[in-house]
């Protein structure tokens, strides 16, 4: 069964109303610039010298920090990430998932014309993260 994808006002509805997790997959210094206002960040690919690699531990750090009855929302920068990320939870056995399509930035829709993210939305942003919800410290949990 496909991931659900659902637009940047959605997310935000659902982490306010049903307490759904964020969780940004892009990269530290990606999520570090600026996220959606109480995200996570657990990358799926890490930047090295030679680009993006995936990251070996994003599955076990997922399954250790929320587990696979958590109610997460997947985002990335444009939507590209947080699809494959989201597919890959579900592959690995997690059931409430949900994938915000556009990203923080936003991409392009089904006419070509861009669709806006989370930041050109104005939904509410932060570059600051209280360490718990930082990679460093949820990789640390698993």
């Amino acid at each position: 069964m496909p991931v659900t994808r659902i637009s940047p006002e959605e997310a935000l509805d659902l982490m306010e109303r049903e307490g759904y997790v964020y969780v940004d997959v892009r990269s530290i210094q990606e999520f570090d610039a600026g996220h959606p206002r109480g995200a996570c960040n657990v990358p799926l690919l890490e930047l090295g010298p030679g680009g993006p690699t995936p990251n070996p531990d994003f599955l076990a750090v997922m399954e250790q920090a929320f587990g696979k009855e958590a109610k997460i929302l997947v985002g990335c920068q444009s939507g590209g990430r947080s699809l494959q990320a989201a597919s890959l939870l579900e592959r690995a056995g997690f059931v409430n998932l949900r994938e915000q399509r556009a990203g923080f930035q936003g991409a392009p829709g089904p006419q070509g014309r861009m669709e806006p993210g989370w930041k050109p939305k104005g939904l509410p942003t932060e570059t600051e993260a209280p360490p718990e919800r930082t990679y460093a410290v949820l990789k640390g949990r698993s």
